[in-house]
């Protein structure tokens, strides 16, 4: 039987969703507690892969299974042999042929940033503090340029194990908020497409901020995507303000 799994998890003690020998990973965690369910070995798959430090509030996964579940037992099993960092919102029984990463049409994720001179211990975790003036209006001007079907070499990972580097963004919004719990401004950029390399969300909001910060122009955000120059493109934000919001399967 194959399972659709929603999952949300605070990224901070994970080394990203892969499995990796060592380390503690969301798809380790998975498969290490599907594994006990199931009395056999398992393997998760992921709409795909966040890197360590990254979170995510609407993570999908599959998992087959051989012994059969009831949706909510299954919810309840995994929750509770987890660490309560990763948590199963939800189980659907889908078709054989569904698959997380192949089956989704696109993601969104947001990244969150504290524009104050102090970051409040209560976002300290999920949000990048910026304690610079930013021009908000400024960014908001400049975010169309990234919309579009791009070779995104200059705002990936060198490490990328991706050869083809095009991906097509369809919306990026900027959004400033007052925010009571830190009683400051926060800063949410907002990105959906139908596919993310390494590290390239992070890289694109650092280049923003140095916009925001007057370090640079819309023209050399031009010049980086069209050049496939890392180089010409700005600082990779941190992780701690990456989280996944959705995946979208039309």
């Amino acid at each position: 039987m194959n399972y659709k799994l929603l999952i949300q998890y605070d990224g901070t003690d994970f080394h990203g969703w892969q499995v990796q020998n060592n380390q503690r990973t969301v798809q380790g965690e998975l498969e290490r507690v599907l594994t006990l369910l199931d009395d056999a070995e398992v393997h998760v798959a992921g709409s795909g892969r966040t890197d360590a430090g990254v979170h995510a509030e609407g993570q999908v996964a599959n998992v087959k299974l051989s012994k059969v579940f009831k949706s909510e037992k299954l919810r309840g099993a995994i929750n509770g042999n987890s660490w309560r960092d990763v948590r199963v919102l939800d189980v659907t029984k889908v078709d054989e042929d569904f698959h997380a990463r192949f089956s989704a049409k696109g993601k969104t994720y947001v990244y969150r940033v504290v524009n104050a001179p102090v970051m409040s211990p209560f976002w300290a975790r999920y949000a990048h503090l910026e304690s610079r003036p930013l021009d908000i209006a400024r960014m908001k001007e400049a975010a169309p340029v990234f919309l579009g079907e791009h070779d995104w070499t200059a705002f990936s990972s060198a490490a990328s194990d991706s050869e083809n580097k095009v991906r097509t963004i369809t919306e990026f919004s900027i959004e400033s908020r007052w925010d009571q719990r830190c009683g400051a401004a926060m800063l949410e950029f907002r990105i959906t497409g139908n596919g993310f390399l390494r590290y390239m969300i992070r890289s694109i909001v650092g280049t923003m901020l140095e916009l925001g910060r007057g370090e640079r122009d819309a023209d050399s955000i031009r010049t980086a995507i069209i050049n496939l120059d890392r180089e010409q493109a700005g600082v990779t934000a941190p992780a701690n303000g990456l989280t996944l919001l959705s995946v979208d399967y039309g």
